[in-house]
Order: C-alpha cells, then sequence, then structure tokens
C-alpha cells in the first residue's frame, strides 16, 4: 500500500498547470474558439518589409552604380601605386615658327595618398615636408583638400623644388614621397604677355591649365594627356610589377603674330613712354585683307613668369586694355562720320562749312548767352577733305547735329550707322573677355542724367567724346572696312583659323574713296595732323585724335592709319594713355613703326617678287 501512495504522489507532481486547466476545461463542457491576429498586424509587418527590401536595394544602387568610379578607384588605389607623368603643353609660336613660349624641365613631389595610409607615413610625411621644403601641416592638410582623390591618387605637394630639394626628399626613403620629372611654362619675351596670357596649377585636375590669354581660349588643345607609371600590388601589398602608360603632349599653336614687328614695337614704344613720362597705352595691328592680328601689345606688359609684382601693380597690368578695354575714340571717329554724312547726302564733297575755332549754338532761353562748342583751332572754310586732314569739329558737330541752314544726321541715325561699322557689339576674337563698348541711348541717358538728350550731346558725340566708347579692335575693324574697300574679317590670332566675314560694307565703296582721300591728305598735306609722315618711304593714310577722359582732366593720344595705301596690308592704332594730343604723341611711333615695316616687310618683299 505504501508503495501504491508513493506512486500517485509521483503522478500528481507531474500534472502541470496547462493540463488542469485543460481538464476543467472538458469537465466543465466548456467551448473552445480560436482568435484570429489583427489585419493590421499583417500590413505593418509588410510594409517593414517592403521597406527594408527598398533600403537594401536602393544602397546597393548607390554603390554599385552612383559610387562605383569612386569605390573602383579606391580599390585600385589599394592595389595598384601611380605616379604621374606629366604631359607638357603644346608650344605656342609666331606665324613663322619661332617659339614664343616654352616648356622647361624641372622636379616636382608627389604624393600617393593611399600609400601614405597603407605606410602609416603620414604623421612622417609632414615632418620630413616642413623640414625639407618648409611646407606647414596646415598646408599639407589644405593641398589634400583641394585635390581631387576619386581621379588622382597622386598629389602634387610641391612644382620646380630644387636640385638639393630633390636630393632630400629621395633621401627620406618613404614609399609615399616621389620626386618626378615635370615641366613649367617658361614665356621668352614680355613683349608677348598680351597675348599669350599664363598658366595656373589646377590641384583638382593635378595640370596646368591656362589662366589668360591664348593659354585660356585655346587650353584643351595645348594641354595634353597625363600619363602614369602603375605599380602593382597583390591583396597584402606586395609590388608585383609596373605599367607605364606614356603622356600625349599638346597640339602646338601657330600664331598670327609676326614676332620681329612685335619685338621692335615693343621696345620702340616702351622707349616712346618712358620719355613722356607714362606707362599705359597699348598697339594693335591687323591685316584687313584676312583679319590676322599681327601685333597687339598693352601696355605696361608683365613677366608671366613671375606675376607677383603685376598683381599689386596699379596700373593693371594683367588687364588687357585691347581686348577689354573701352576708350573715347575722339576725332579718330571723325572717318565714320563723313561716311555717313556723304551716305545720308547730309553732305557732298562740295559741301563747305566756316570754322572761326568755334560753334556759337543759339539759347533759346537766353539769346545773350549762346553755348559755345569749341574747335581745337581756327579753321576757316573747310571740305570734307580738309576737315578730315585738320580735323575740324565744326565740321562734324554739324554733320551730326546740323547747323542754321547745314542739315545733319542726327543721334539715331548716328546710332545706326555706328552699328553698321560694328560698334557697340564683340568682333569675335579667339580671346577671353572681349568688351562690347557702349553706344550712347538717349532714353538711357535722360533717366541717368534726369534731362533730355539735347543736340549739345549730339555735338560731343560726333567728335568721339559723351558717352560713345569703343573698343581698340572695333576701331581698327572699322577703319580696315574703309581702307580695303568695306569687307572685315573676325580679328584672329590662330593662323590656322580660317578668315570669317564679319562685316561688308562694300555698298559704301563711294563714300569710302572719298574718305580715304581725306585720310591720305592727313599725311600727305601741310595741314594735315600727322604731316610728319610724308616722309615715310611709303605712302600712308590715317586719322589722329585726342580724347578727354577723367573729367575732362586727361587726355587719350591716338592714331590710326594703314599701308600702303594702294594695296592695304596693314591697319594699325597707337594709343596713348593720359598723355596731350595724338599728332605730338601717337604719330611718332607709327612713323618709327612704319619705317620697320617697309624696310624689313615690304622692301624685302618687293625685292623678291622683282
Amino acid at each position: 500500500m505504501r508503495a501504491l501512495l508513493m506512486a500517485k504522489k509521483k503522478f500528481i507532481d507531474k500534472i502541470t498547470l496547462d493540463d488542469i486547466v485543460a481538464d476543467t476545461s472538458v469537465s466543465g463542457n466548456m467551448e473552445m474558439k480560436e482568435l484570429p491576429l489583427n489585419p493590421v498586424v499583417f500590413k505593418v509587418v509588410f510594409g517593414i518589409v517592403i521597406a527594408l527590401i527598398a533600403i537594401a536595394a536602393s544602397r546597393i544602387f548607390y554603390l554599385s552604380v552612383i559610387k562605383h568610379d569612386f569605390f573602383s578607384s579606391i580599390a585600385l588605389a589599394n592595389v595598384n601605386e601611380e605616379v604621374p607623368i606629366v604631359a607638357p603643353r603644346g608650344i605656342i609660336t609666331d606665324r613663322f615658327g619661332t617659339p614664343l613660349v616654352n616648356n622647361k624641365p624641372i622636379f616636382s613631389v608627389f604624393l600617393n595618398v593611399s600609400e601614405m595610409v597603407r605606410s602609416g607615413e603620414e604623421n612622417q610625411v609632414i615632418t620630413d615636408l616642413q623640414n625639407t621644403l618648409g611646407i606647414s601641416s596646415s598646408s599639407f592638410y589644405s593641398i589634400l583638400a583641394k585635390a581631387n582623390l576619386e581621379s588622382n591618387n597622386g598629389v602634387v605637394i610641391a612644382r620646380d623644388i630644387t636640385r638639393d630639394q630633390s636630393i632630400a626628399i629621395q633621401s627620406l626613403g618613404l614609399n609615399s614621397l616621389q620626386v618626378e620629372n615635370d615641366y613649367r611654362r617658361d614665356y621668352l619675351n614680355p613683349a608677348f604677355s598680351t597675348f599669350i596670357g599664363y598658366v595656373g596649377y589646377s590641384a583638382t585636375d593635378n595640370e596646368l591649365k591656362g589662366r589668360a590669354g591664348l593659354e585660356e581660349y585655346y587650353n584643351s588643345t595645348l594641354q595634353g594627356e597625363n600619363g602614369a607609371t602603375v605599380i602593382y600590388h597583390d591583396a597584402i601589398g606586395k609590388p608585383q610589377g609596373t605599367a607605364t602608360i606614356n603622356p600625349k603632349m599638346g597640339q602646338n599653336l601657330q600664331t598670327t603674330i609676326d614676332g620681329p614687328l612685335q619685338e621692335y614695337i615693343y621696345q620702340d614704344m616702351s622707349a616712346h613712354l618712358q620719355a613722356m613720362g607714362k606707362v599705359a597705352g597699348l598697339e594693335l595691328a591687323i591685316n584687313p585683307q584676312n583679319g590676322q592680328i599681327l601685333s597687339m601689345i598693352s601696355f605696361p606688359t608683365y613677366d608671366a613668369n613671375n606675376l607677383g609684382p603685376a598683381l599689386s601693380d596699379p596700373n593693371h597690368p594683367l588687364f588687357d586694355r585691347i581686348v577689354s578695354g573701352t576708350y573715347s575714340p575722339g576725332s579718330t571717329i571723325k572717318p565714320l562720320m563723313a561716311t555717313a554724312g556723304l551716305k545720308e547726302g547730309v553732305i557732298t564733297t562740295s559741301t563747305t562749312i566756316f570754322s572761326p575755332g568755334y560753334l556759337l549754338l543759339p539759347n533759346p532761353y537766353d539769346p545773350s548767352h549762346p553755348t559755345k562748342f569749341l574747335d581745337w583751332q581756327y579753321q576757316g572754310w573747310v571740305n570734307v577733305f580738309s576737315a578730315i586732314a585738320k580735323s575740324c569739329d565744326v565740321f562734324f558737330y554739324e554733320v551730326g547735329g546740323g547747323f542754321e541752314n547745314q542739315p545733319g544726321l542726327g543721334i539715331q541715325k548716328i546710332i545706326t550707322w555706328w552699328k553698321e561699322f560694328g560698334l557697340g557689339q564683340p568682333t569675335g576674337i579667339d580671346l577671353s573677355g572681349e568688351a562690347s563698348g557702349n553706344l550712347p541711348d538717349p532714353t538711357v541717358f535722360q533717366k541717368q542724367n534726369n534731362r533730355p538728350w539735347l543736340i549739345g550731346d549730339t555735338y560731343n558725340v560726333s567728335i568721339g567724346q559723351g558717352g560713345l566708347l569703343v573698343t581698340p579692335l572695333q576701331l581698327v575693324d572699322a577703319v580696315s572696312a574703309i581702307a580695303d574697300g568695306g569687307v572685315v574679317y573676325n580679328p584672329h590670332l590662330n593662323l590656322n583659323e580660317k578668315p570669317k566675314e564679319i562685316l561688308n560694307l562694300t555698298s559704301l565703296e563711294p563714300q569710302f574713296k572719298i574718305v580715304q582721300q581725306g585720310m591720305i591728305d592727313t599725311v600727305a598735306k601741310p595741314y594735315g595732323t600727322a604731316y610728319t609722315l610724308h616722309t615715310l618711304p611709303l605712302q600712308t593714310a590715317g586719322k589722329s585724335g585726342s580724347a578727354q577722359t577723367h573729367l575732362n582732366k586727361e587726355t587719350n593720344a591716338l592714331y590710326i592709319g594703314y599701308a600702303p595705301v594702294q594695296n592695304p596690308q596693314i591697319v594699325m592704332l597707337i594709343l596713348v594713355e593720359n598723355a596731350t594730343e595724338g599728332s605730338l604723341n601717337a604719330v611718332p611711333i607709327f612713323k618709327d613703326v612704319m619705317n620697320w615695316y617697309y624696310t624689313n616687310r615690304l622692301a624685302i618683299t618687293t625685292t623678291t617678287s622683282g
């Protein structure tokens, strides 16, 4: 019995709470039911799963597609070490093939960022660069911050180091620092800096890029393709071999510039400016038959090998006065005014106007106080020929605005004709930063000055003053049209560029012949403002000008002329800033250049052809 009781006790001990509840349910005849989960639970779970899948898919797409190149470059950089081989830029030459700029071999220091990280050399690199090259840690990290490490693992730390510095870097024995052959631009003569420009190093692209002039405009042509020495590593970083990708040198650029002519003008005009105590001015010469620029110099020039002094020069040598400068043309606008007056019929070759040295414009509000518009001297009776040669202001006051019985063009027709000659719009030269100039607008004038445009304002712009501003390129193009029969080609510096016709004024040939005679008389007649040029060994024609600037406190001197008269091959503008009169300051420079041009170009050509 005792054994039976013990067995019963063990059985009862094994009964669980679930068994009791189950038995009670059965014994109580309770009805069993299944309670379904709320559908919201399934929707939430399903949404979470979809969201996780979407996040995973977008992350995979981002890593494998969008950032593929980045992570591929990192992966390759961890396996391969690339040492850049810098490609030389193309050489810029004059029209005869003489180099105006070269590539000078130098040494530069390159940092392989991946190798530095892999080798744990960061601290040592910073210390050694400070000791050998004087590069501080802040400068070091600044260089890295500017570098595009996605595309360039090799970063240029210093360029054009000395031989002693090169030996010192190489003796450090650091895996991540290499001294490699490099190039820098060597500009041979500041006489050519105006149009050549200069380059600057781009940390982002690890290469030199043009920053001004032809270097900038034709950067994609001049810039080559860098090569590299690739050192392959295995998975643990052990070198396995090398391969070389050869660099491709940039294409050469042959310009239209007559190198010897430009060098002569640079020396001659520099001497004249120094003798006058002046520093600023410009010279521009173009072949009117094709638009090729033979010479262009903006004074003061600068040394493109050392830009430091130019950056702080108050005379702004880095500013290209020829391309970006705008000037009042002064009396050099008179040949254009004469052409328009003749074509519109407000004057003929028989028209004569008397200049006592001024024009008195009646004052309708106070007849006793007329407005006086000065001529630069007593002129007497003049016609269109002598008015151009003498540079008679009164004659062109009346051509522009009219006076008493003499009709004038009026400001609207004047503006229309200036546009016909290409003023107020870029010429399309192959250099960046070309200005458009400014044509006076009576409506704008009234808003700016709170008074209407008056006939006196028309008088002023008729002699190249007032609100009229032109670029040297525009002025030379306009005179080229007069000199060579009306067809104007785009001014350009690339000798291989096909000339493009930008103006066709051949319908004005009858008027041009009259104006040409006036410009010939400027040189040939004793009363001409450029009579000192009549002793030249070739026949030239031209027009002098003086333009008041800075509230009439300064005067720019101009002379624009062409030669030979019967077959113009060169149109040249000389401008001296803050001078006196064109005939006193600009004409002597023009004379020197024409003497040289005849002796070294025209006479030689004539002898050879004969």
